[in-house]
């Protein structure tokens, strides 16, 4: 019998629906032993799935009568032909390596003088996996070794989480800010010493933390920074909950105050019920400069929004993001 190797081109492919068919595309290029192309012509195919090597047992096999196109193709479905053993729905893909041999009668019948093996490789597999797939109910309490859940955790406005109360969170709702379940003062400077521009000027979500830094910074350049005020105050807080420390809390813009005042009854609530205080109906700091002696503040009392001088005292509540 001569071999296939010069003869036969083999491309194997899974066919791909919908569902995972029970079959396995199959190609060949057929060429005499002249290595001419034997076009427009009826053959005769024996393909056999062999388990473990080339030579290893024949699992199962079928025949097909195939017309070639003018270039010698033929395509085929292995598990579609005439069965002349096996079951090829029930073989485990998973468990062995496999190999299809391909026998051929140039004349069409059952003289098979031409033979060739080649490895499957990753086509079952997905014949695995619908074999897989039958097996589970699609209950998750009908598995065994149940891998762990690592579900997104979301949070809400009025959540205790992170250290503080959550007043805002993003489209995700994973990520947003907290303030601080207490009060860090209750008549703070903003300004420690003298009048003088910051520029600490940032508003909206998260400018707060910049303005922080840009505050802290003027009062050490100038040589004021032994006393305590609104900024110092949040930079220096460290507050512990369920054994996890923050360290990373600032003074909230003006934006960022007026989303707390928004949300200002869940907010105390929760600061509350977890051994807080709620909000004063007072005056407190923003970290958002207007001039060179003026700061914007938020009064709790009414949401009224002012500007007023660094110098007085007002209160401080700091926020984080997290």
């Amino acid at each position: 019998m001569k071999k296939i190797t010069l003869l036969l081109f083999l491309g194997i492919g899974l066919v791909m629906y919908g569902q995972t068919p029970e079959k396995i595309s199959f190609q060949a290029v057929v060429r005499n032993a002249d290595q001419n192309i034997v076009g427009n012509k009826a053959v005769g195919f024996k393909l056999s799935i062999l388990s473990t090597s080339v030579s290893g047992t024949v699992i199962y096999s079928e025949t097909h009568t195939p017309t070639t196109n003018i270039n010698g193709l033929v395509s085929l479905e292995i598990g579609t032909g005439s069965v002349v053993m096996g079951n090829f729905s029930t073989i485990d893909w998973g468990a062995n390596t496999y190999y299809v041999k391909t026998e051929i009668d140039l004349d069409g019948g059952t003289n098979y003088t031409i033979s060739g093996t080649s490895q499957l490789l990753s086509v079952p597999y997905a014949l695995h996996a619908k074999k897989a797939e039958n097996v589970f109910s699609g209950n998750y309490d009908d598995l065994t070794n149940k891998p762990k859940s690592n579900a997104i955790k979301t949070y809400k406005v009025g959540d205790f989480a992170h250290g503080g109360v959550v007043f805002w969170v993003d489209e995700t709702e994973q990520h947003g800010l907290v303030c601080s379940k207490i009060n860090q003062s209750n008549a703070t400077k903003w300004f420690a010493g003298t009048f003088g521009n910051t520029h600490a000027k940032g508003n909206g979500l998260f400018s707060g933390k910049a303005n922080n830094s840009i505050i802290i910074a003027t009062h050490a350049s100038i040589g004021d920074d032994d006393n305590l005020y609104a900024a110092r105050l949040c930079n220096e807080l460290e507050i512990t909950e369920n054994s996890i420390m923050y360290g990373d809390w600032y003074l909230p813009s003006k934006y960022e105050l007026n989303l707390i005042f928004q949300n200002l009854s869940a907010i105390n609530a929760t600061a509350i019920t977890n051994g807080g205080e709620a909000f004063t109906n007072d005056v407190y700091w923003s970290s958002t400069e207007e001039t060179s002696s003026r700061v914007w503040v938020l009064n709790f009392a009414n949401g009224q929004e002012s500007t007023v001088l660094k110098n007085i005292s007002n209160r401080v509540r700091a926020i984080r993001s997290f």
